[in-house]
C-alpha cells in the first residue's frame, strides 16, 4: 500500500518531498519557492547550517582518516598530503551539500516542521 514517494530519497536526489517530480532547487543550493510539479510551497522549509555541519563533520572525519593513514602507511612529503586532500576536502564537501540538504529539507517535510512555526 503505497502513499506517494518516499520524501526522503526525493530529497537525496533534489526532488520535491512533497510528490518526488519537480525541482527541489533553483541553483545549487537555491530552494526552489514552489514546486513545479505539484506547486507545493518548498519555501515554507529551511535547513539553516544544519546540512554545512553536518557535511563538515563527515567530510572532515572522512578526510582525515584518509590523511592520517596515507601519512603512516607511505610518510609522503607535506605537499602532497596538501595537493592531495585540500581538493578532495572540497570536492567531497560539494558533493555531499546537496544531498544533505536535500535529505534534511525532506526530513522536515516528514513531520511537519514547518507547521509548528505558524502557530
Amino acid at each position: 500500500m503505497a502513499h506517494g514517494p518516499n520524501p526522503f530519497l526525493a530529497g537525496l536526489t533534489g526532488r520535491c518531498p512533497n510528490c518526488g517530480e519537480g525541482r527541489l532547487y533553483e541553483g545549487f543550493l537555491k530552494v526552489a519557492p514552489q514546486c513545479e510539479a505539484c506547486g507545493f510551497d518548498l519555501a515554507a522549509a529551511d535547513s539553516g547550517d544544519g546540512p554545512a555541519v553536518f557535511v563538515i563533520l563527515i567530510a572532515g572525519f572522512v578526510v582525515a582518516f584518509a590523511a592520517l593513514f596515507t601519512e603512516v602507511a607511505l610518510h609522503p612529503p607535506v605537499w602532497v598530503h596538501l595537493i592531495v586532500w585540500l581538493p578532495a576536502t572540497l570536492i567531497l564537501c560539494l558533493a555531499l551539500l546537496r544531498p544533505t540538504k536535500g535529505l534534511l529539507l525532506a526530513s522536515q517535510f516528514k513531520n511537519k516542521a514547518s507547521e509548528s512555526r505558524h502557530g
